[in-house]
């Protein structure tokens, strides 16, 4: 079962920074999650559309200037990263899933996959691209048609699945509670891996496993992949 960090080690580090990543590829993930707005023409790494959760500043995402941004305590010091920043760092070690944030996300991040594809040897299954937004993920696909892509999903249903279907998506991403085993069998019937969010506890992590998922997010990627912090070269971890 694949693992992936949500946000990278949540549950250790502030979310969605460098920090947090770090720690969550020395725990082992096969995966680190990150959430992608574009806005002042970067691709900012942050969840919501307003900075006061996560950040000590004001006011929403999109109308702030990149310097601003980056002037931001997004956590033990840390500051809001680009999501090429986290390319590098990651740096074909796990895959990167990019959750798409707001509106005009898709052509932008699609650009990126392309420039590390082609101009840097990547693969595309290096990245994973996800959203809520259907027509986000129709925009990466027509840009991008061998990109592997996954469809989240609060309620999962048939019209979600079949969707995912038409997309060619490679993964369906519902929530934990709506998992049984109809609909992973029938995501498997289709030829998509499910992963699961957010599954943290040994309970959840092992009624996933029962239910035969391809891989779950957590904000504790250790716990799943069983391992303790092992130092990436260059980095120290601390708790």
């Amino acid at each position: 079962m694949l693992c992936f960090g949500h946000r990278g080690a949540r549950g250790h580090e502030p979310e969605n920074t460098l920090r947090s990543v770090r720690r969550a590829l020395e725990f082992g993930a096969d995966g680190i999650e990150v959430d992608v707005h574009f806005t002042a023409g970067e691709l900012l790494v942050i969840h919501d559309e307003t900075l006061e959760r996560t950040t000590d500043g004001k006011g929403r995402v999109a109308a702030q200037t990149f310097a601003y941004l980056r002037s931001l305590d997004a956590g033990q010091g840390e500051r809001i990263p680009t999501l090429a920043e986290v390319c590098e760092l990651v740096n074909r070690r796990a895959v990167i899933n990019v959750e798409l944030k707001g509106a005009g996300t898709a052509a932008p991040v699609a650009a990126l996959i392309a420039g590390y594809v082609h101009g840097r040897g990547w693969s595309q299954e290096n990245f994973l691209v996800s959203s809520f937004d259907h027509q986000q993920l129709e925009t990466a696909r027509s840009l991008l048609p061998d990109l592997r892509l996954g469809v989240l999903s609060l309620r999962p249903s048939r019209a979600v699945a079949e969707f995912a279907g038409r997309l060619g998506a490679w993964s369906l991403h519902p929530h934990l509670r709506q998992v049984t085993a109809k609909l992973v069998n029938d995501a498997h019937r289709r030829g998509l891996k499910v992963i699961v969010f957010t599954v943290n506890t040994a309970e959840e992590i092992a009624r996933c496993r029962e239910l035969g998922v391809d891989g779950v997010f957590s904000d504790f990627p250790e716990r799943v992949a069983g391992r303790h912090p092992r130092p990436i070269a260059g980095s120290a971890s601390t708790d």
